[in-house]
């Protein structure tokens, strides 16, 4: 009877792992999903996109309906107040961390639903 044991799941890592790093030697030691940290004139960047953008937006919705309606310039004036807010929040989020990614809560409230049993 031949009873060979499959190879562990700790040999199968250990190969993957090894064979990660002969394609990408820069990859070793940083977990799936890991990105580089974003550079300090990135992120300026980012928020001015973020900002700019949700001003862009609002503008173009007020004048859009404005132009439909013809209403001028009462839904610019006021697209243009909730684009600025929207922009702002944007910056707010990104600037403080929330939103990171899928399925992110602070820790605390993690705690908090692990101890009540996810309710």
């Amino acid at each position: 009877m031949d009873e060979r044991k499959p190879p562990s799941l700790e040999d199968l890592d250990a190969r993957l792992r090894a064979a990660r790093d002969r394609v990408d030697p820069r990859a070793a030691g940083r977990k799936a999903g890991d990105g580089e940290p974003m550079s300090g004139f990135g992120f300026a960047f980012r928020v001015g996109i973020e900002l700019v953008a949700a001003l862009a937006v609002g503008v173009g919705i007020g004048w859009l309906l404005d132009i439909w309606l013809g209403t001028k310039p009462w839904f610019l004036v006021v697209f243009f107040f909730l684009g600025a807010a929207a922009g702002i929040l944007n910056v707010w989020r990104a600037v403080s961390g929330i939103g990171l990614g899928p399925g992110y809560r602070p820790v605390a409230e993690k705690d908090d639903d692990e101890m009540s049993g996810g309710r």
